[in-house]
């Protein structure tokens, strides 16, 4: 799959590479920040000195400048590269359904085929735009974190280390159930554009036949499937939010508490122990290292959601058709005029008879032959 997707990327290769070099620049300055936030506090206000407020003051001015100025470059070249990224996809699976036998398009159905263009295309562009940004950012953001905080007090800091399992269990529960469910909801979708299609193709005969309401009951049905599927899969996800909070507000009070005392025996002197600035600064990194792995339960139900699409997506551009002309095979023809010589057909392979033998016939370029059957085609 990575291997079939990874053609496509073509035009969007330096800008896909370029996004998590910025990327790991904004985590890292953003991560620096609470540092300099500390010695503010530790060597500025608490002794009154405004001479280090000054200093460290303009320094976190720099600071917020320039990670700002990474993160914005980082959504534009993330956003070009998923663009074109998904721009060849595109490109490469109607290329490659206009040489489709009919027998390629009844075994997606031209249903499944709108829908792997457009639903499933777009959840694979979103993927790609996340592990550019979010899935570089996450993982950045939480070893920063803890590297920074682990010099600020490796006691406190310990702390985070024993919420990372039971977050752990969680998102490993919640993709293992969501992800069978993601992938049912794709294949519904190809069955309610199916349902549209056929409607819209064979509109005259509803309503000659007055089925108007047989067709809005089974569209029906369609549709509160996909909202049954859905609705079960986000209640399944939903499942990370409360064990979020619950790990994030456990951290705040043991930090809170520890800390508080810390700070007590030390006398607020670094010298001796931890620091009002240290403190507040291990609260930030307690936030910072907590929303990373909120993060990534999120990366990885989209990277689920993503990756029901990006098999649909790959079958579409790993399908061989079954017309093989050998060296004779042509995609591009200077003169407009068809003939057929000696041609015989069947429908399937393995049909005994042939529908049609030894067909000759002439077709010049710019006239219009109309063929009759009994059907009335």
């Amino acid at each position: 799959m990575i291997k079939t997707l990874a053609k496509c990327i073509r035009q969007a290769k330096i800008p896909a590479i370029i996004t998590p070099i910025f990327v790991l620049l904004e985590s890292f300055i953003e991560v620096s920040i609470p540092t300099v936030m500390a010695k503010l506090i530790d060597e500025g206000i608490t002794p009154g000195n405004m001479d280090a407020v000054v200093k460290y003051g303009l320094i976190l001015i720099a600071q917020t400048l320039a990670a700002m100025f990474f993160g914005v470059t980082a959504g534009y070249t993330a956003s070009r590269a998923s663009s074109c990224f998904s721009r060849n996809v595109r490109h490469d699976m109607f290329y490659n359904i206009q040489n489709y036998s009919f027998s390629n398009i009844d075994k997606f159905s031209p249903a499944s085929l709108v829908t792997r263009l457009t639903t499933d295309v777009t959840n694979v562009q979103m993927s790609f735009q996340m592990l550019t940004r979010i899935v570089f950012r996450a993982p950045a953001m939480l070893i920063f974190a803890c590297i920074f905080s682990f010099r600020a007090d490796s006691e406190l800091a310990m702390t985070f280390i024993y919420v990372i399992p039971f977050l752990s269990i969680i998102l490993a529960l919640i993709i293992k159930t969501a992800f069978p469910i993601f992938r049912k909801v794709f294949t519904t979708y190809d069955d309610l554009n199916n349902v549209v299609e056929e409607n819209l193709r064979g509109i005259r005969v509803v309503k000659s036949f007055v089925r108007e309401e047989h067709e809005k009951e089974k569209f029906g049905k369609i549709s509160q499937k996909i909202f049954g599927l859905f609705s079960k899969a986000e209640k399944t996800v939903a499942f990370n939010a409360p064990a979020m909070q619950v790990s994030v507000y456990t951290c705040i009070i043991l930090i809170s508490w520890l800390g508080a005392q810390a700070v007590v025996a030390s006398g607020n002197n670094a010298e001796f122990g931890l620091t009002t600035g240290s403190l507040l600064e291990l609260f930030t990194y307690s936030m910072q290292i907590l929303m990373s792995l909120m993060m990534l339960p999120m990366i990885f139900v989209m990277l689920t959601m993503s990756k029901a699409s990006a098999d649909r997506v790959c079958e579409v551009l790993n399908e061989k058709s079954d017309i093989n002309d050998g060296e004779r095979n042509l995609t591009e023809i200077k003169d407009g005029s068809i003939e057929f010589r000696n041609v015989c057909f069947k429908y399937f392979k393995t049909a005994e008879n042939n529908a049609l033998d030894h067909i000759n016939l002439t077709i010049k370029s710019g006239e219009t032959v109309g063929i009759i059957g009994g059907t009335g085609s």
